[in-house]
């Protein structure tokens, strides 16, 4: 299905734009309001459920909180999937089950692996509630591969410091996870992947070279052009499979590259939960329902598991 899936939208890409345009899809974002700010949620989409391992974008912000106000995100599940949460602006609080409380910045990276079953929150810590602040940022799911959806859960953290850097003309990249441009990113990760933020100078250009299998370009802000076609803010280009493809900044442009090998085989997402097959998912339900989940030390609330049916196939 998936495949057959990649081989229309190719098609539909070389009739409309002609055969020589690496954008095999154009991905939109679907806008959503999480009380107080918006996100731009790019995956999963009809056009493509993954990208790599990515199973998961959202976008979120740049959003302004007065005094008194912030983000705050109840204990919730997560099962065969990695969140990874990276900001641009602002800072967030993240608490699990496993005991970690840990502040994330701009530039640092927070990794938390689900396993079998982890539960977390996140939250504007109450310094930055009483004084105001902004938040923009990224949260991605990475799917993981069979061999590991039911490990155990872990959590990393990743300061900007330990980060790969790499720096271009006009270019400079902060190497999030993965592999990319001969540097790897001490972020522990489960297949063949990459995930970098990139920041432009108007006129700058990049090169990005078939390292991986299957890669998107997403435009986080600011003019990008791919091989002379125009990348629109909050949208997600996804390029033609092992070739070279030059993204160039028309204007200071922020950007984030991501992809990687595709996972070994489809994957079922319903709510927060990520498997490979129907009971997995029904398994987890049920725990959540029964409160049987390792709670979040501290916190006493909890998001209710929803009323909709649970999926009887591949969300597209």
């Amino acid at each position: 299905m998936r495949r057959a899936l990649r081989a229309i939208i190719l098609f539909m890409a070389k009739t409309d734009s002609g055969a020589s345009s690496p954008i095999v899809a154009l991905l939109k974002p679907h806008t959503k309001n999480l009380g107080g700010f918006e996100v731009q949620r790019l995956l999963p989409s009809i056009e493509a459920q993954m990208v790599g391992p990515f199973i998961f974008f959202d976008h979120f912000g740049p959003a302004s909180f007065p005094p008194g106000e912030g983000v705050d995100v109840r204990p919730h599940p997560h099962i065969g999937l990695a969140t990874v949460t990276y900001l641009f602006e602002g800072a967030m609080m993240h608490r699990d089950s496993l005991g970690s409380v840990q502040r994330i910045e701009p530039g640092d990276v927070n990794w938390m692996t689900a396993g079998a079953g982890i539960v977390h929150s996140e939250r504007t810590s109450p310094e930055d509630r009483a004084s105001g602040h902004r938040l923009h940022g990224l949260q991605t799911w990475v799917a993981l591969p069979k061999a590991h959806e039911q490990g155990e859960p872990s959590f990393a953290h990743y300061a900007s410091a330990s980060l790969p850097e790499i720096a271009l003309p006009g270019v400079a990249m902060r190497l999030i996870a993965g592999t990319a441009f001969g540097q790897r990113s001490p972020a522990s990760t489960f297949s063949p992947m990459f995930y970098v933020a990139a920041d432009m100078e108007a006129g700058s250009a990049v090169d990005l070279y078939p390292e991986h299998e299957e890669r998107g370009v997403n435009a986080i802000d600011g003019e990008l052009v791919i091989a002379g076609e125009a990348l629109p803010a909050y949208h997600m280009a996804m390029l033609k499979p092992w070739s070279t493809v030059r993204i160039e900044a028309r204007s200071r442009a922020v950007l984030v590259l991501l992809g990687g090998s595709r996972l070994d085989g489809e994957r079922l997402v319903w709510w927060n939960f990520v498997a490979s097959s129907k009971d997995l998912i029904d398994s987890a339900s049920a725990r959540w329902r029964e409160r049987k989940f390792a709670p979040v030390p501290d916190e006493t609330e909890f998001i209710p598991l929803p009323e909709e049916p649970r999926p009887t196939g591949t969300l597209l």
